[in-house]
């Protein structure tokens, strides 16, 4: 009995050989030397006449005999695809992970359209932003955000003072430099916040998405294992386009 990953495997150079040989089939008819054929024999007036060979070309291409070929090789398309296309509406498997079924029954067209999305999904979830590690984050409920600690730090305010670099004398004035000195005035209490995510949360959604990949796979794998009944539509088909007049 035929599998359905089987057919799968022939698919595609069914579909190359057939579609090689209808372009061959449609050039050979596009040339119309070949589908051409002549026979002629010459005879003089009179018996003292020259003499000439006969003449003569074959037709080297024949029409029906294209259609027939073509009929041939599609033919043998249209059952493969069919008998893809039928089991498809029957090929259906269960995504289980650990044991719980997510998706029950799931045919292999969807099981195929999960794995993308799967893809997609992982690289989404990879580039979600992280939290700074170099910070200590708590979860803070009132913002639904994450807060750091209060980080308290001095509010400071440049005061000028005076160096007297020589005192006045009665004859030069006081010598006196002007410097700014640093004073605290206050303090600021600061405490940062982030919409971002937990690296360790990160790395939970990956590792999910990469066990879910995992089941799909596993799952489209036995769906397509499932035993096929051979079609045999091209028969029909071409027997009835290809029918003699």
């Amino acid at each position: 009995m035929t599998k359905l990953n089987q057919i799968i495997a022939v698919e595609k150079g069914v579909k190359s050989k057939s579609f090689a040989e209808l372009t061959e089939a449609h050039h050979a008819v596009q040339k119309q030397p070949l589908l051409s054929g002549i026979s002629r024999t010459y005879q003089p007036k009179d018996e003292e006449g020259e003499q000439f060979p006969p003449e003569s070309t074959r037709v080297q291409v024949h029409a029906e005999q294209i259609m027939r070929d073509v009929a041939k090789t599609l033919t043998r398309l249209f059952d493969v695809t069919a008998t893809k296309d039928w089991a498809n509406t029957r090929a259906t498997a269960d995504v289980v992970v650990d044991g719980r079924t997510l998706v029950t029954a799931a045919p292999v067209s969807y099981l195929l359209f999960l794995e993308k999305q799967l893809v997609d999904l992982h690289t989404f979830v990879k580039k979600l932003p992280v939290l700074d590690a170099a910070e200590s984050w708590s979860r803070d409920e009132s913002t639904d955000s994450w807060r750091t600690e209060p980080v308290r730090t001095v509010k400071t305010k440049k005061v000028p003072r005076n160096h007297v670099k020589a005192e006045a004398t009665d004859k030069h004035p006081a010598q006196v430099e002007v410097y700014y000195e640093d004073v605290p005035v206050g303090y600021w209490t600061t405490v940062k916040f982030s919409g971002a995510l937990p690296a360790r949360r990160v790395n939970e959604l990956l590792d999910r998405i990469a066990t879910l990949q995992t089941a799909v796979k596993f799952a489209r794998e036995e769906a397509n294992g499932a035993e096929v009944t051979d079609q045999r539509i091209g028969d029909a088909v071409f027997g009835y386009l290809f029918a003699g007049s």
